[in-house]
């Protein structure tokens, strides 16, 4: 494994365990399961669409705007879905 990658598989790890915590249990219906996955990528979509374009920033005034931080925060979030994903 690359230096990237051994950096991030600690962060993956805790939202894996944060997403079981938020879904409970890993046996949930294939569709609801990709759902949550879907969900997960679309916010990632989001961020960086949101980071590009502020002016579709549809927050801005709650929470600033869109850093890569945040892009970078949700795809740990889809891979942490995805990972629940297939852990049935």
């Amino acid at each position: 494994m690359g230096n990237a990658t051994e950096a991030v598989l600690p962060e993956l790890l805790a939202e894996r365990r944060r997403q079981a915590a938020r879904w409970g249990q890993t046996d949930h219906a294939p569709s609801t399961r990709l759902m949550v996955l879907a969900q997960e990528v679309g916010a990632a979509n989001q961020a960086l669409l949101e980071h590009l374009f502020p002016g579709d920033d549809r927050q801005p005034r709650v929470r600033g705007l869109r850093g890569l931080d945040d892009y970078r925060r949700e795809p740990l979030q889809a891979a942490g879905a995805a990972d629940l994903s297939s852990s049935a």
